[in-house]
């Protein structure tokens, strides 16, 4: 049985840039609660992934895309182990993404070469007249470490470097830090040193490689314990409610990747005026959807290439997430 719900207005024909089908955790991706939202209004579901994508003299930016249809699922049944066809095949096609009303791009990181590359692909297509969401000079322009720079009256202590003395100069001032490499994801490579400096040496040597690699300190926020907390703005509007991904045991990190615990929870008067701030100057940019991080009154990240957390939000809460990005897209179409 299809999940779908008509609409009265023109549908929409989305493209959306992903990861297999097969590898998504249906119980939790917000990519497919995007799909699932815009199906139950009618739109139609095109699907590629980055190999499908092309250029050729003469032509536009097209890709061998997938129409799929969403089938009528329990994703909680998923989450329990009860594995069951989630989408159906309709057609297969070759396709200019400018003849889409929308391309959402939504491949997770990691921002390596062949993401970049994409993102010149995208930027063709938009030169072509696709609609990109985010735009592809937008996720070139904001890397998700070093955004924060750009806004610095809402960061606690922070230094970028290649020279391990200063490093080692910022956690004597400090004491208690955290190192993080500028290409990591989902907590990975991050590291706590306390005032004792046990192991500073060997983290430097590991993540700056001898002065090869830059590296973020920032100063540790005791405020972790209570939740690392993604904020979503969403055209500039900021979801009513964050989500706090608490470390558990003796984990510094609470990102949901290393097990760490989501719990939405009200925005905070300095969530909102961080939110107020920085959505409405991003939005500017074509950046659709943004996730900060945010860690007691200070952010220390902004997401930009696939801002996760809209199910956690609103399995918890009650919040459609998905039905507010959808209208946020339909805004963006002439004929809505």
């Amino acid at each position: 049985m299809f999940l779908f719900c008509a609409t009265w207005r023109t549908p929409m024909q989305l493209l959306f840039v992903i990861d297999p089908l097969d590898s998504f955790r249906i119980y939790k991706d917000t990519t497919y609660v995007m799909m699932r939202a815009a199906q139950q209004r009618g739109h139609q579901v095109a699907v590629c992934t980055q190999p499908a994508l092309y250029w050729q003299k003469g032509g536009r930016v097209s890709a061998q895309v997938e129409w799929i249809a969403l089938l009528d699922v329990d994703p909680a049944a998923y989450a329990r182990g009860e594995m069951a066809p989630w989408w159906q095949l309709l057609r297969r096609e070759e396709r200019a993404l400018a003849d889409f009303d929308a391309v959402l791009m939504r491949k997770d990181p990691p921002f390596d070469n062949e993401f970049f590359y994409t993102t010149h692909l995208l930027g063709q297509a938009e030169r072509e007249g696709a609609k990109v969401f985010n735009r592809a000079a937008a996720l070139r322009d904001h890397p998700e470490k070093l955004d924060i720079l750009e806004f610095a009256q809402f960061i606690g202590p922070t230094l970028v470097t290649r020279d391990p003395q200063r490093i080692r100069d910022f956690h004597a001032e400090h004491g208690d830090v955290i190192l993080k490499p500028l290409d990591g994801m989902g907590g990975m490579g991050i590291f706590r040193v306390g005032p004792d400096g046990l192991n500073l040496g060997s983290i430097i040597e590991m993540l700056n490689d001898h002065g090869r690699n830059s590296v973020m300190v920032q100063r540790y926020i005791p405020a972790i314990k209570e939740g690392d907390k993604r904020i979503l703005l969403i055209d500039g509007e900021v979801v009513p409610h964050a989500l706090a991904r608490i470390p558990q045991g003796n984990e510094i990190r609470g990102n949901m990747a290393v097990g760490g615990k989501a719990v939405a929870q009200p925005l905070s008067a300095r969530d909102r005026e961080i939110a107020a701030h920085i959505g409405p100057i991003l939005a500017e940019r074509g950046l659709l959807l943004v996730g900060l991080d945010v860690i007691g009154d200070y952010v220390t990240e902004i997401n930009v290439t696939s801002p996760t957390g809209f199910q956690e939000i609103a399995n918890q809460t009650g919040f459609d997430v998905a039905a507010m990005f959808i209208d946020a897209v339909q805004r963006r179409q002439p004929h809505w």
